[in-house]
């Protein structure tokens, strides 16, 4: 058996190629879909090899995506592991994808296993194994070598658990997860993930879906730094969380411009750092300059600990202009916000990219058509995909994927556009409210993120008011929609309408005029193309089109509506939507990737005038 040898800090780790069970010949992607260019980049010995978390980056760790066994049982049965598994899974793409060589439903009524070996050689001295894994939906337990490592619920958020004392010496470490996914039978959240999917619903995804990794890390180490830029006051504040502190430790922040050392300070554990950012490079779609951030831990004079990561100074925020309405603005200037819906789906890896090219490649392809703004739809990315953000200089709206639905459209006397809150469970409401709060907390560093959403539609939406207020209190440093398309609450930063396939807007009266006004989604418009569909009939838009011309000219006309709508006091609009997803036709490229529909130099031409300082004055 060949083993792939490596060094994680102060001790050596083997892992095994792959068992008996798990010979790499034995993997093909399932077929039968379309697939991107990049499906034939995969292989099980390598899939999503890239570091995981930008943020905050340490040379000692080592991917253990690849080749997994799997087993799914009955849910009756499965409070043990099973003594034999079924085949083999490529991690980190969930079961129901082609690229996990399965393609299996797994339902309410089953679990599924996982289980791999490694060989562990530990030379453990004062030092730490972390076990990361990037998203896993939906409960999971993990378990080292037979026991117990940690529970964790919630399919969007990253978890960490310490297995340091799991460990055995001189043997191989088992790691084992057990997953449970409801899917649309519970009511977690979820995003577009159905049972029986069709229409604007799609295939369920259950288990990893994102990448598991070792991570070594001193006794004393930062586990989480969360730098809070101020445009006005021209500083950085820096909080560091530090676990196991010693008394004489101090933490020392530096910030740099490329090799310029933009600024420095040194603390003690559990203050926060605020560092002076003089005539700072602020951050914006057209300039998304990024610092770079050193944090450090040392102790009498020595660093024990020391994480990479970067931070942009940039503002989001609100303002009146001549005409008392309320508008969306970027470092105190007015800035139209125009993106797609982006959802995030994959024909071969359902909520994974094939590869880290094709994560980028979306975001890329937005910024030639000349977008300045995407919103997330329902789902929540891996820490990468927010990464090319900040760097390409793609403002993001974020979702919280939606659960717990079925409330019914019913309008509150006198309220456009309004209805009534669902009645949530005291679980299903705990469940929510535990997911958002760890979403927020993963993905706040990330500068490009502008927007938070935490409902859309009224789809399971409740407590409109609680929910919106604790979001804002929580980060105040972005701005809240509290329901994307309708059910209005005087509530919030913005007013969001949902209209297709013309674009329109709110009226800026709703509520006293005191919220920015957006549209949400329009658009809409699809072109089936041949041999790029999910299937080859039945597929769906919201107005479908034969040729790639009569498209453009019904999209063109659309956006010609736009500058008079943003002087009557649109902030931004939301186009459906950047790829085509499974039966839904209505994507500016293809699901597989394949076909632009739009001719990005023509569509950047016609979206650069949105941009037009001169369209709106400030007070």
């Amino acid at each position: 058996m060949k083993k792939i040898l490596f060094c994680l800090g102060a001790f050596a780790i083997s892992f095994c190629g792959f068992s008996q069970e798990q010979k790499p010949a034995g993997w093909k992607p399932v077929e039968g879909k379309i697939v991107t260019q990049w499906a034939g980049k995969v292989t099980p010995q390598n899939p999503h090899p890239e570091y995981p978390r930008p943020q905050l980056v340490r040379q000692n760790w080592q991917n253990i995506n690849g080749l997994w066994s799997y087993a799914i049982v009955p849910k009756s049965s499965a409070e043990t592991k099973p003594t034999a598994f079924e085949g083999q899974i490529l991690v980190p793409f969930a079961i129901e994808s082609a690229l996990s060589g399965v393609g299996r439903t797994v339902g309410k009524d089953s679990v599924l296993w996982y289980n791999r070996l490694i060989d562990f050689s530990p030379k453990l001295k004062d030092q730490r194994v972390l076990l990361h894994f990037g998203a896993v939906d939906w409960k999971c337990d993990v378990f080292v070598n037979g026991k117990p490592a940690g529970s964790h619920q919630g399919g969007y958020d990253p978890f960490t658990f310490d297995i340091t004392d799991l460990l055995v010496k001189k043997k191989q470490q088992e790691i084992t997860v057990k997953v449970w996914d409801p899917s649309s039978d519970g009511p977690q959240p979820r995003g577009k993930q159905i049972k029986n999917p069709h229409g604007i619903w799609y295939t369920p995804v259950t288990g990893i879906w994102q990448t598991v990794w070792l991570e070594t890390v001193p006794t004393s180490y930062i586990s989480g730094i969360t730098p809070t830029a101020d445009i006005d006051k021209q500083s950085l504040t820096v909080k560091t969380d530090l676990k196991n502190a010693g008394a004489a430790d101090k933490i020392k922040i530096v910030a740099m411009d490329g090799t310029n050392r933009v600024a420095e300070q040194e603390v003690t554990p559990g203050t926060d750092a605020v560092l002076t950012i003089s005539n700072a490079k602020l951050w914006s779609p057209d300039s998304p300059f990024l610092y770079d951030l050193t944090v450090s831990v040392t102790r009498n004079g020595k660093v024990i600990d020391e994480v990479k990561s970067y931070f942009a100074m940039r503002k989001i925020g609100m303002q009146a202009g001549q005409d008392g309405i309320q508008r969306m603005t970027l470092n105190n200037k007015f800035l139209f916000q125009y993106g797609p819906l982006d959802q995030g789906w994959w024909p071969d890896g359902l909520y994974t990219a094939p590869t880290d090219e094709a994560l980028k490649f979306d975001i890329l392809k937005t910024k030639e058509m000349g977008f300045n703004m995407i919103r997330k739809h329902v789902k929540v990315e891996p820490a990468r995909w927010y990464r090319y953000c900040d760097e390409l200089g793609m403002l993001v709206w974020q979702d919280m994927p939606s659960g717990d639905m079925g409330n019914h459209w019913e309008p509150r006397p006198g309220i456009a556009g309004s209805a009534t809150d669902k009645e949530r469970t005291p679980e299903s409401e705990a469940i929510f409210k535990s997911e958002w709060k760890a979403i927020m907390d993963a993905n706040r560093n990330f500068p490009s993120i502008v927007v938070w959403v935490p409902f859309n539609e009224a789809w399971g939406q409740f407590k409109t008011e609680e929910i919106t207020n604790w979001t804002m209190q929580y980060d105040p440093t972005r701005l809240v929609n509290s329901a994307s398309g309708g059910n209005f609450y005087p509530v919030g930063h913005i007013i969001d309408l949902h209209n297709y396939p013309a674009p329109v807007m709110p009226s800026p009266e709703i509520f006293g005029a005191k919220q920015i006004i957006v549209l949400g989604e329009f658009g809409g418009l699809g072109l089936p193309v041949d041999k790029h569909t999910w299937q080859q009939k039945d597929n769906w838009g919201y107005q479908s089109f034969k040729t790639q011309e009569e498209l453009y000219a019904k999209y063109a006309s659309f956006i010609q509506k736009f500058e008079s709508l943003i002087k009557m006091g649109l902030s931004a609009a939301v186009y459906t939507q950047t790829t085509d997803v499974e039966v839904e036709i209505n994507g500016l490229m293809t699901y597989d990737r394949k076909v632009i529909k739009f001719p990005e130099a023509k569509l950047k031409e016609i979206h650069a005038p949105l941009y037009n300082p001169g369209l709106v004055k400030l007070k």
